[in-house]
């Protein structure tokens, strides 16, 4: 039997969430939001993603304040009015799909908050054209040309994390089923534990152990306040030499699963320009499978995963436990069938669906039948 295709189970303090296969749609980012709100943009992309067969489907990377957002059109969680938007949209689209898990990805961008959209460049946007000022842990910029971001104070660090809590309670009333915090890609809570953006000279800065504080403090309170699924996704390295490294990665994930962490999703990446990522199918399984053997955690792999075969080797091998994939879910929004009908596995599909499988995929629904007159 495929392994793709066997049911994973996630623990949590509330009890396991049973996963019907080991496939993860990754967050992406959409940019349709309007002033933190989810769109109907977001109604037609989950509804979509929901159909798509995987076993958990992750919400893109949502702002826990207004300043924590990427750009002006990311999705946000900070008060009633993006949390009834929120909601609306996301019951809504999972009415039009089989039960399916649903996690959120909750974010900072910290110093890489205030950017254009990728469409338009990406780059800093200046506060005269509806950006703002962002925040890190230390005063160092993204890029050398940019303006310095403000260095977070401790009462600073207290309303991200104060503001971090209250989105998990807020996710838990809107009803989803799992939390990943965003420590990947160079944003905030990434920023804390890298040397190249966090260059603090009190308790937060210097050491490992000082760099890992606020991250794990911040874990700490959300796992308090929440009791679902609790996961996090790292980067486990920034690809510069000297800098954040899986060695490092694995402490790091150790420390987490002692704070009560339910599973570990690991990327890498996107705290420096200086980055020399070696690009290549399956390029960061490796980390995955050193930090599964360290930590003994729930372990995603992600990154260049797009086979169906090349997915079913990564569990086989023991390098994961669960296989994430964003963009090939954005080029094929079945890829889970698609897999299915590849490695002899079944997912549940809508009723409306039953009728267009091929004749070489019948079996992918299971024993489903239709008729008419």
């Amino acid at each position: 039997m495929s392994q793709l295709f066997t049911s994973y189970t996630l623990p949590s303090p509330r009890g396991g969430l049973v996963l019907p296969n080991r496939i993860v749609v990754a967050p992406m980012c959409q940019y349709q939001a309007v002033d933190g709100e989810a769109t109907d943009w977001h109604l037609m992309h989950w509804g979509n993603l929901l159909n798509s067969g995987a076993g958990l489907f992750t919400i893109e990377a949502t702002g826990v304040l207004p300043e924590g957002r990427i750009t002006p059109a990311c999705l946000g969680l900070w008060d009633d009015r993006t949390e009834a938007a929120f909601t609306d949209k996301l019951h809504r689209a999972r009415k039009l799909a089989p039960h399916t898990a649903v996690c959120i990805q909750l974010a900072h961008a910290g110093r890489k908050a205030s950017s254009k959209l990728p469409w338009q460049g990406g780059q800093l946007l200046a506060r005269e054209d509806g950006g703002w000022e962002p925040v890190g842990p230390s005063a160092l910029p993204q890029l050398p040309q940019e303006p310095p971001p403000t260095e977070l104070t401790l009462e600073g660090m207290e309303r991200v994390k104060a503001a971090f809590v209250q989105a998990a309670i807020r996710s838990a009333r809107m009803g989803v089923n799992a939390i990943e915090l965003h420590g990947a890609h160079g944003y905030l809570v990434h920023e804390f534990l890298s040397p190249i953006a966090n260059q603090r000279t009190d308790a937060y800065g210097g050491s490992l152990e000082n760099r890992m504080r606020f991250p794990l403090e911040l874990f700490s309170a959300m796992r308090a306040a929440f009791d679902g699924v609790l996961g996090v996704r790292i980067s486990a390295s920034d690809w510069v030499e000297g800098a954040w490294d899986v060695t490092q990665s694995a402490v790091f994930a150790q420390q987490l699963k002692a704070l009560g962490c339910d599973f570990i999703h690991v990327s890498s990446g996107g705290v420096s320009p200086q980055q020399k990522i070696a690009l290549g199918a399956n390029y960061q399984v490796p980390f995955a499978r050193d930090i599964r053997a360290a930590s003994g955690m729930a372990t995603t792999a992600v990154g260049l995963i797009t086979d169906p075969q090349q997915a079913e080797d990564i569990l086989q091998a023991g390098d994961a436990d669960l296989i994430a994939l964003a963009r090939a879910f954005l080029y094929n929004p079945r890829w889970g069938w698609h897999a299915a009908a590849a490695l002899g596995g079944q997912v549940e599909g809508n009723p409306v669906y039953w009728r267009c499988l091929p004749r070489e995929a019948q079996a992918v629904f299971g024993k489903v039948a239709v008729g008419t007159r």
